[in-house]
């Protein structure tokens, strides 16, 4: 049972996790967002303006933003906020003939959605259907009277991922499991959903998967012991603490990166923590740490260094700047007994996300793997 602390312990605890100054905010603010100019995508982006998308009709293809995808409404009902639905995107260029390789489901992580079409024809290229999946209140499946990101179990992402892999399997009924590729918080939620359902992936690729909080011991048990009692009396506040855009300036082609990204999708700053999606990461995060019993073969994927700094500097582009890639090695142990973990010298945090030659390295390396280990 972690600790509950007073509320000068917390923020002495939560310094190390770069959690204060914080208050707990009650009422729900709009992302912050950014401009939008140019060629192919910014100009669809353009199209879309500042609103969010609405559903379209359930379980049929629509033309989608990205050049050459399509996408797909995912129902999921309802929840206290009201209708709930997940987006899968298919890119519609296909492996060449003949190929037998498991499809690709892409999944992202906090406060992002899938973009990266360099990526995914990397993975058509080497003979995969791909797909990705945007998480319900994520992305394409956004909606205005939705809190952002806000779920308050990650095993409620079962009925998406499930969904998307029933598409998934009607469409590709020869192939094997799809290999799930999965960023971050994606990885998280990849490596749970696997574990209860070891059938229904043939390998994950998990780029940097955040499997545990930075910082020391006792500021995670801190964080979590301030959370849980605080969910219970609302789980849709937020921990109101410094969301700096030091992340979005090292992606953003509006800054220092290279990545055309939606002002509402993925905006300036992160989306605000509530304290039910802090609840379920923690408690992702103490059942990794516990140990999955996966006999799925698992691939992660990581910067060789971590760079924490409050103001933009140039190493967040060759370093992870958002979690401690030496205890994300650490907890991937725990994963599998199958696990391979290969270091990215000059990567970001999102791997395939990083300056294109550091990219295709990274891909290099999960096809040999995949060769050994999935072909």
């Amino acid at each position: 049972m972690p600790q509950i602390l007073s509320p000068t312990q917390l923020v002495l605890s939560l310094a190390w996790l770069d959690f204060s100054p914080m208050t707990v905010e009650h009422e729900r603010r709009i992302p912050e967002s950014g401009e939008d100019t140019g060629t192919t995508a910014r100009r669809e982006l353009n199209d879309l303006g500042q609103e969010l998308l609405t559903d379209s009709a359930p379980n049929e293809w629509v033309e989608d933003y990205l050049p050459g995808c399509s996408r797909m409404t995912l129902p999921l009902g309802e929840d206290f906020e009201g209708t709930v639905s997940a987006t899968l995107v298919r890119c519609e260029e296909e492996p060449e003939p003949g190929s037998t390789l498991p499809p690709v489901l892409q999944l992202h992580g906090w406060t992002d959605y899938f973009y990266n079409l360099p990526m995914a024809y990397q993975w058509i290229g080497r003979g995969h259907r791909f797909y990705a999946l945007d998480l319900r209140k994520y992305g394409r499946s956004l909606r205005e009277h939705q809190t952002p990101g806000h779920i308050e179990d990650l095993s409620e992402y079962d009925a998406e991922i499930n969904a998307a892999c029933a598409v998934i399997a009607d469409e590709n009924p020869e192939a094997p499991a799809p290999v799930i590729n999965a960023h971050s918080t994606g990885g998280l939620v990849a490596a749970l959903w696997a574990e209860r359902h070891p059938d229904g992936v043939s390998a994950l690729v998990l780029n940097s998967p955040w499997l545990e909080l930075p910082g020391h011991s006792p500021a995670r048990a801190a964080a979590e012991g301030i959370v849980t009692p605080l969910n219970r009396v609302n789980p849709t506040a937020e921990l109101k603490v410094p969301r700096p855009e030091n992340y979005w300036q090292s992606m953003s082609s509006q800054a220092h990166g290279e990545w055309e990204l939606h002002p509402l999708w993925r905006p300036r700053a992160s989306f605000p923590m509530t304290m039910g999606w802090l609840k379920a990461v923690f408690a992702g995060h103490r059942r990794v740490r516990q140990g999955l019993q996966l006999d799925t073969p698992v691939l992660v994927l990581l910067a060789e260094k971590s760079a924490f700094r409050t103001q933009w500097s140039e190493q967040f582009q060759e370093n992870d700047s958002v979690l401690d890639v030496e205890l994300l090695a650490r907890r991937s142990h725990k994963l599998s007994r199958r696990v391979t973990i290969v270091r990215i010298p000059r990567a970001m945090h999102d791997v395939f996300a990083s300056p294109e030659e550091v990219r295709l390295s990274a891909f290099q390396e999960a096809s040999r793997w995949l060769r050994g280990y999935v072909e």
